[in-house]
C-alpha cells in the first residue's frame, strides 16, 4: 500500500467528519440532527437513541486515526446531550440499544481515558444483563417489554459487549457471559451450513425464526462475536465461523451489483451495511487469511466515494452506487463514514 493511497483514504474520512460536522451537529441540543437539511432543528421528532450511539462510534474512529481534540470535545458534548436526552439517565427499553450505547462509550473510554465514559458503559452493561431468559432456550430479549422474542441484534453486538468488557477489565465472569451468549446465538440464529445468520425467532409468539430477514446488519455483529472471541481464546473456529458468515453475507447481499452491498432502506436500516462494514475490518485485522475481504471493502469504498457520494459535500444516502440527493439521514452518513474510516485505518497499517 503506499502512501499516496494512505492519504486520499485519510483525506476522504476527513471530508466525511466535516460534513457531519458542519451539516449534522445541533450545538442546542448538543446532539445531531437526525437529517440535512434540517431547519432549525425541526426534524428532530423522534430520538434515534442507537443512532446516536453509531455517532459516538465514528467519532471515536477520528480521535483515534488524527489524535485531534476536536473529536474529544465532540464526544464530550454528545455525551452530556444524550444523557438530558434520555431524561438524566442511560438505559433505555431496547436491549440492542443500550448495547450499542455501550460498546461506543467503552470505545470512547478507552480513547479518552475518561472514567465517566467507563461508568456510562458499565451501568448500561448491568441494565443489559436483566434481558436474559429462559424463553427459547435462553438469549437476551429485543426489548423489555417482550422478553420472549430473542433475536441476533440483542445477543451478538452483546458478545461482542461482553467480550470487550473481558478484555479490558479482566473480570471472568464477562468472559463467561461473550461465550454464552455467542454459543446461544450460534446454536439458533445461524444457518449451520451456510452460516448466514438469521434475524430472530419468536417475534409473532409462534416459536418461529424470521430467515427471510436478511440483513447486513446481522452477519457484521456475529461476525464481530467471532473476532472478539478469537483475539481472547485464540481458538481458530472462531475465524472459521466469521469466515463462513462473510462469504454467505457477500454472495447473498452483495452478488447482484458485483460486490457492493444493497441500498436496504432509509431510517434504522440506513446504517446496516456500516455495521457490516466495520466488522468485516475487525476480521481483516485479525486473521491474515482475509484477503477477499480487503478486495469486498475496497470496492464498497471506491463505489460509494465515485458513485454514492453527493456533488457538494461528503454526503452520503443509502445507495452507494448513486449520486447522493435531498435529504439525507444521519444514518446513511454514519454508515459510509464507517467505511471511510475503517479504510483509512486499514490502509495506515499496511493492509
Amino acid at each position: 500500500m503506499n502512501q499516496l493511497e494512505i492519504g486520499i483514504w485519510e483525506e476522504r474520512a476527513n471530508q466525511a467528519q466535516a460534513a457531519l460536522d458542519s451539516l449534522f451537529w445541533n450545538d442546542t441540543i448538543k446532539m445531531y440532527n437526525i437529517e440535512t437539511p434540517c431547519p432549525n432543528g425541526e426534524c428532530n421528532t423522534i430520538f434515534h437513541y442507537w443512532w446516536m450511539a453509531h455517532a459516538v462510534d465514528v467519532l471515536v474512529d477520528g480521535l483515534q486515526r488524527t489524535g485531534e481534540n476536536g473529536y474529544a470535545e465532540r464526544i464530550s458534548a454528545l455525551h452530556e446531550g444524550l444523557l438530558r436526552r434520555n431524561g438524566g439517565v442511560w438505559p433505555n427499553e431496547l436491549y440492542d440499544d443500550m448495547e450499542w450505547m455501550a460498546l461506543a462509550w467503552l470505545r470512547a473510554y478507552q480513547a479518552t481515558g475518561e472514567e465517566v465514559y467507563k461508568n456510562t458503559a458499565l451501568l448500561l452493561w448491568e441494565d443489559i444483563l436483566t434481558g436474559w431468559n429462559e424463553h427459547m432456550g435462553g438469549g437476551i430479549a429485543w426489548q423489555k417489554s417482550q422478553l420472549d422474542y430473542k433475536n441476533t441484534p440483542a445477543n451478538a453486538p452483546a458478545a461482542i459487549l461482553a467480550a470487550r468488557l473481558y478484555h479490558a477489565f479482566g473480570e471472568a465472569e464477562n468472559l463467561e457471559w461473550a461465550l454464552k451468549i455467542y454459543r446461544w446465538q450460534k446454536e439458533h440464529l445461524v444457518d449451520p451450513t451456510t452460516g448466514f445468520v438469521w434475524d430472530g425467532m419468536n417475534r409473532t409468539g409462534n416459536g418461529q425464526i424470521d430467515k427471510d430477514w436478511k440483513y447486513s446488519y446481522n452477519q457484521g455483529v456475529y461476525i464481530g462475536a467471532a473476532v472478539e472471541l478469537y483475539r481472547i481464546t485464540k481458538d481458530p473456529s472462531y475465524l472459521e465461523d466469521a469466515r463462513l458468515t462473510f462469504s454467505a453475507a457477500a454472495d447473498e447481499l452483495a452478488e447482484v451489483k458485483g460486490g457492493v452491498l444493497p441500498d436496504e432502506g432509509n431510517g434504522d436500516a440506513g446504517l446496516f451495511k456500516g455495521i457490516l462494514i466495520r466488522y468485516t475490518a475487525e476480521w481483516v485485522k485479525a486473521d491474515a487469511a482475509a484477503v477477499g475481504a480487503v478486495d469486498f471493502l475496497r470496492r464498497n469504498a471506491e463505489a460509494l466515494w465515485e458513485q454514492g457520494k453527493s456533488e457538494d459535500a461528503a454526503l452520503f444516502g443509502t445507495d452507494w452506487t448513486l449520486s447522493s440527493t435531498g435529504i439525507i439521514q444521519l444514518s446513511s452518513q454514519l454508515s459510509a463514514m464507517k467505511l471511510l474510516e475503517k479504510m483509512a485505518e486499514l490502509t495506515k497499517d499496511q493492509i
